[in-house]
């Protein structure tokens, strides 16, 4: 995905913060420079974009692989960070996940990313959201394949290397975690260990939500991280 992904959240916070979005690196309309990539390195070009725009500190809230980004800035720039949400995301995906994050980076780079949409589109998103709103199920879709199949290939590698659990018990500021009941790509099982690692973070396991749930519930991702923002206030 690219920076678009968060724009009905972002919409929804327009009168209560100043928002950022942006592409990371090997994404959307950012440099897609040779790997190995790291969530460790994405979260120090994070680190970089806020000193250019003069940010201290910030609310920081990412998805999936962006959740992993997000809780690898809190690690390594911890002072910049005033609340986090966490949403559809793990620290870890497991013993064998380098093996099958490494044949999803072949898949894509021998047959094309194309042969990766259908999979994608039942992870994304439940069966009666992607029959209710097919217009955005085709942007995601047009997004995803606008990806340089290589950078794509160093990002999955990347999240089947990660590995943050142990970052998170020293994690102390207002987090909040949102998992979809049905995501099986960060199943809530997941979820729940940031949860019981992270001392006083809250957990909403979104009923009939499946991976992507900035995009199917909006409202209830900008809810969360309107919380944050009023608890750093």
């Amino acid at each position: 995905m690219d920076g678009s992904f968060w724009r009905p959240v972002a919409e929804r916070l327009a009168d209560a913060a100043t928002v950022l979005t942006w592409d990371c690196r090997g994404h959307g309309a950012s440099d897609k420079p040779a790997g190995p990539y790291t969530v460790e390195l994405f979260a120090d070009d994070l680190a970089a974009v806020f000193a250019e725009i003069g940010w201290e500190q910030a609310v920081v809230g990412g998805a999936s692989m962006g959740g992993c980004v997000t809780l690898a800035f809190a690690g390594r720039h911890g002072d910049k960070v005033t609340g986090l949400g966490l949403f559809d995301t793990t620290a870890w995906y497991g013993p064998d996940a380098p093996r099958q994050w490494a044949e999803r980076a072949e898949k894509g780079i021998t047959e094309g990313l194309g042969a990766l949409v259908g999979f994608q589109q039942t992870r994304w998103f439940g069966d009666a959201f992607r029959a209710a709103n097919p217009g955005l199920v085709q942007e995601s879709v047009d997004v995803f394949l606008k990806n340089d199949v290589r950078a794509y290939a160093e990002s999955c590698r990347m999240l089947g290397a990660a590995d943050l659990r142990a970052l998170l018990p020293g994690i102390k500021v207002p987090t909040r975690i949102v998992v979809g009941e049905e995501d099986y790509a960060t199943p809530p099982a997941m979820a729940e260990a940031i949860h019981a690692a992270i001392a006083g973070s809250t957990l909403n396991v979104v009923k009939g939500g499946r991976h992507l749930t900035p995009l199917e519930v909006p409202d209830v991702i900008a809810a969360e991280l309107r919380q944050l923002i009023e608890a750093a206030r």
